[in-house]
């Protein structure tokens, strides 16, 4: 199978309860830093770095059993909660309670606006590019991106080559994954368009964390998440298909509750005020999707939508299915209902085009790229090959054609088989 590699950060960084004292104002005793890596409260030579100052001095009043205490707090409250993933890999099947970090990572205003700015031009390029390859493929005429990766992906429908979907946007909800480098410039490591996944936990974070540390939020000026639904449900009516109601009809489909991320399902459902449905609550009637309701069908304007392509509609994709609705792309190709994500979004997500990206932002926006993409190496091409099996590892590798962890090996705890 092709695989990309890209380098990969360690860091050591260890906090034992049972041996921590509060040094000077700070409880940090015992710190270690790596050379290559960037940490989010410390310089190099030990200090805050000055957005943190507040932070760092408020978390070093506390004494270590009440620290502890608080991180009991908050692993209670996700428990109680059921705010729980599943790992697919896990051969037990079980669900784990999402991992927590009781210390925040503090970005200040002047970064976030840079960061905001780049991921703005970052998807806005991706979706540019989704229109180009199922239309004119210019970026493919040109050679920028090379049609084999384009075109040659897992991700890319021939069915959608030709249809433009309402109001021109492919991408509506992107997950696209940051990380620091050694001096503290975020860079991409990669983008998720098809179905991401994850915004609830950012949001039950917020809310366990102001409970577990209210002051921060009384003394220290934090960016509000809350209102993170309303948009979404406002960015979804906003595409709602010609002839929609008013308000439009929004749902939420779900491939069930044993899908990994059914918490968020039903969490942005919830939260958003719309209906949470399976497959076989959904028809399609003269091209016309209706939800089953007690008091009759009702006609479905926009389908938040948190299962792959290939499962969306048996009769035009895997017709062993279960869990589409029969006639729903028909629907969608008709125009008569929008899909968030849009089908085909896959071939911006691939890990063997994600490399182009800064060049697709330089050749639809005659601009340079915010955000920089991780150093990445092709083993399609002989020379990055060579160089990834010198230094695998480094490196973390991944399979093209998968999306979020899937296919994926770390190098530094691979063997070497």
């Amino acid at each position: 199978m092709p695989l990309t590699s890209s380098p990969t950060t360690r860091a050591a960084f260890s906090i034992n309860g049972a041996e921590h004292q509060t040094v000077g104002p700070y409880l940090f005793d015992g710190y270690r830093l790596h050379p290559s890596a960037w940490d989010e409260l410390f310089g190099r030579g030990g200090d805050p770095h000055d957005h943190c100052c507040g932070l760092v001095e408020r978390l070093g009043r506390l004494h270590v059993s009440e620290f502890l205490g608080r991180r009991t707090s908050a692993d209670l409250a996700f428990v109680n909660q059921g705010i729980t993933f599943s790992v697919y890999a896990d051969r037990r099947g079980v669900e784990k309670i999402f991992p927590f970090d009781l210390i925040p990572r503090p970005i200040p205003a002047v970064e976030w606006a840079k960061l905001e700015a780049g991921l703005v031009q970052r998807i806005k390029t991706l979706n540019l590019f989704l229109h180009d390859v199922y239309h004119d493929q210019r970026i493919i005429k040109e050679k920028v991106v090379p049609e084999d990766l384009a075109l040659g992906s897992k991700g890319f429908r021939k069915e959608m080559v030709g249809f433009t979907p309402p109001g021109g946007v492919y991408v509506h909800i992107c997950g696209t994954d940051l990380i620091r480098d050694a001096a503290g410039n975020f860079v991409v490591l990669e983008d998720n368009g098809r179905t991401p996944s994850g915004v609830s936990y950012v949001l039950e974070n917020r809310a366990v964390m102001k409970k577990v540390f209210p002051q921060l939020f009384q003394d220290i000026r934090v960016k509000r998440v809350e209102d993170y639904p309303r948009r979404l449900r406002d960015a979804l009516a906003s595409v709602a298909p010609a002839g929609a109601g008013a308000p439009p009809c929004v749902v939420v489909l779900s491939p069930g509750q044993y899908n990994s991320a059914y918490f968020e399902h039903s969490f942005l459902a919830r939260h958003m005020g719309v209906e949470l449905v399976f497959g076989p609550d959904l028809f399609v009637h003269d091209d016309v999707v209706y939800l089953k309701t007690t008091r009759g069908p009702q006609r479905v304007d926009v389908i938040y939508r948190r299962l792959d392509d290939d499962f969306l509609d048996p009769e035009a994709f895997r017709p062993d299915s279960l869990l589409g609705v029969p006639g729903l792309f028909r629907a969608y190709r008709a125009g008569n209902v929008t899909l968030a994500n849009a089908v085909g979004t896959g071939v911006c997500d691939d890990k063997a085009v994600y490399p182009y990206v800064e060049d697709m932002v330089r050749f639809y926006l005659s601009e340079e790229p915010i955000l920089k993409n991780v150093k990445t190496y092709i083993c399609a091409r002989p020379d990055d090959l060579a160089y990834t099996l010198d230094h695998l590892e480094e490196l973390v590798v991944k399979a093209v054609n998968e999306s979020g962890g899937y296919g994926m090996l770390m190098g530094p705890s691979s063997t070497a088989a």
